[in-house]
């Protein structure tokens, strides 16, 4: 067959059936309801009797086909059940192929079985359906339980800068920065981390009371800074018990705890613990590392820190 595409003078004179609108409109928007499950009421509350409820005003998107739930809350009934066994059935938004409407629905369960899958159906013919809520009915029960399915439309992912994120952004808002490579998303109050990577960043800080061994390495991912100090070998003269020293490290200003001090246990020569302090952004050692509590150390003797410190930075 050959190549065709839509809409098009070429196609059916521009003309679009309801399956090709369906093949591009699925892609277009997200399947459910247009809202959030913080700020939006539920969708379906019980009513009277075996009866739920869906509320008026409400929209929604099944394969790119608009509901629109009308004006006034709808009434749906819910078969009664005295088989022994609770049944949970499911209140769905449903696209019917063969009259190519979107309908809120009950989907009926297996008492003893739990809530029905869901049926969507991919080809040309048949349904498809998103949930909307969960409705428990006991056996011999005279009223209804429902609880809240509603699956929400999600938004894309917008490409962006550090600097020009959406100034009014959604819950739920997904940006990816082009500059720094990071993946955030808005909670309602900020933008949270998702996923960054800086890879690994050498931060050795020569200095001459210490002779650097093994690189002293970080690697900032998803938010949080992960530390592996390098070892060290005491290079001035001995370094009194009683006295600090700064190690040959530096923290970059943009791995620095904003204002709380880290901590990391090291290993002298004989096999004496020592401790180290990772200085925060707001002390007045930002981002240094300075050996505390630690035994005498001769010139010549080793500084082994242990395999590592992490801490969040966002």
């Amino acid at each position: 067959m050959a190549q065709d595409s839509w809409p098009s003078p070429a196609h059916n004179g521009r003309a679009v059936t309801d399956t090709e609108y369906e093949k591009i409109a699925a892609r277009f928007s997200g399947d459910g309801v247009y809202g959030d499950p913080v700020s939006s009421t539920p969708v379906v509350t019980a009513g009277i009797g075996w009866s739920v409820n869906v509320k008026a005003n409400a929209y929604a998107s099944v394969r790119g086909h608009a509901w629109y739930s009308g004006s006034s809350v709808e009434n749906l009934p819910i078969t009664a059940n005295v088989s022994g066994s609770t049944r949970v059935d499911r209140v769905v938004l449903r696209l019917d192929r063969a009259t190519w409407t979107v309908r809120a629905a009950v989907r009926q369960g297996t008492p003893g079985g739990g809530a029905p899958a869901l049926v969507q159906d991919t080809g040309d013919t048949g349904l498809y359906e998103v949930p909307l809520a969960q409705v428990t009915i006991r056996n011999a029960a005279s009223s209804v339980t429902v609880s809240r399915e509603e699956l929400y439309v999600g938004v894309r992912i917008r490409p962006c800068t550090s600097t020009t994120r959406n100034p009014n952004p959604t819950p739920g808002e997904m940006c990816f920065e082009t500059n720094t490579g990071r993946v955030r998303v808005w909670t309602g109050d900020t933008w949270a981390g998702l996923f960054d990577d800086s890879g690994v960043i050498g931060i050795n800080s020569p200095l001459s009371a210490w002779t650097i061994g093994t690189e002293s390495v970080l690697q900032k991912r998803n938010g949080n800074v992960h530390l592996r100090l390098g070892s060290f070998q005491r290079a001035a003269g001995t370094l009194q018990g009683a006295d600090e020293s700064r190690l040959p490290v530096l923290i970059p200003s943009a791995y620095r705890h904003p204002n709380r001090d880290q901590y990391a246990i090291c290993y002298t020569t004989g096999l004496q613990v020592s401790r180290a302090v990772i200085y925060s952004a707001g002390s007045d050692r930002p981002g240094q590392v300075w050996l505390t509590n630690h035994p005498s150390i001769e010139k010549g003797e080793n500084v082994l820190p242990g395999s590592g410190v992490s801490w969040v930075v966002d």
